[in-house]
């Protein structure tokens, strides 16, 4: 089972969200790991790969130090297109598949986190909507509360459908909010926007995707992820 996890934007606090996720899947009593598909900004073990171990309560473990769990890290912070080609090397989408495809063999749930947003470019031609959809897994899109998140969002769930990439669940990041009332009505927005477009896709908001999340968004989250396991 695949679980991918995108964004409408870069820094839309996905990185969290596949971390909570992760341990939703971990108290569900199923053995799961993280994956992430190309990590740029940094060096050695992806950092976001240390967070999802982190919000996990687990420590890094020998597939983390392999690069099992992230085939591509490049220091430079862009696009991994580009951040691959000052390397000079091109990301091949075969080496991701190798890698969840063994992680598979090992675990019951990968949970995948993407990078940047949605429709960000992962080799030069390939767009990650694209390699989602390619495989068919299930989404779990991230968006938030600041201004243009209503059109951001809108577009991504568009691009979703155009590819029949099918969505389980919207979570809604209130972290680091500006307008309170602008927050409100954007969720109000989405929640009715998708009974009209995607009945059942749940929109799930995490007040601060800094710490735990415990509570009622923790079991909405525990229960979004258990409709979409086997």
């Amino acid at each position: 089972m695949i679980i991918a996890v995108s964004g409408i934007d870069t820094g839309i606090g996905k990185t969290e969200a596949t971390g909570l996720l992760a341990r939703a899947v971990m108290d569900a009593g199923k053995n799961v790991i993280t994956q992430k598909m190309v990590q740029t900004g940094c060096c050695g073990i992806a950092e976001d790969i240390l967070r999802h171990r982190e919000m996990m309560g687990c420590g890094v473990l020998e597939i983390d130090r392999q690069g099992l769990t992230c085939p591509y890290v490049f220091p430079m912070p862009a696009s991994p297109h580009l951040a691959a080609r000052q390397e000079g090397v091109k990301v091949d989408p075969a080496v991701i598949e190798r890698s969840t495809s063994e992680l598979q063999q090992r675990y019951d749930v990968v949970v995948m986190e993407g990078a940047g947003g949605l429709m960000v470019p992962l080799d030069g031609d390939l767009l990650l909507v694209d390699y989602l959809a390619l495989h068919h897994y299930s989404l779990v899109l991230v968006t938030s509360s600041r201004l243009g998140s209503i059109n951001h969002t809108l577009l991504s769930l568009e691009a979703c459908r155009r590819r029949n990439l099918p969505i389980a669940a919207v979570l809604y990041n209130r972290f680091a909010e500006e307008d309170a009332v602008i927050a409100a009505d954007t969720r109000l927005f989405l929640e009715k926007y998708l009974r009209s477009t995607s009945p059942g896709t749940p929109v799930i908001e995490l007040p601060d995707t800094r710490s735990r999340v415990t509570g009622e968004t923790a079991r909405q989250l525990a229960r979004a992820v258990i409709s979409i396991l086997p």
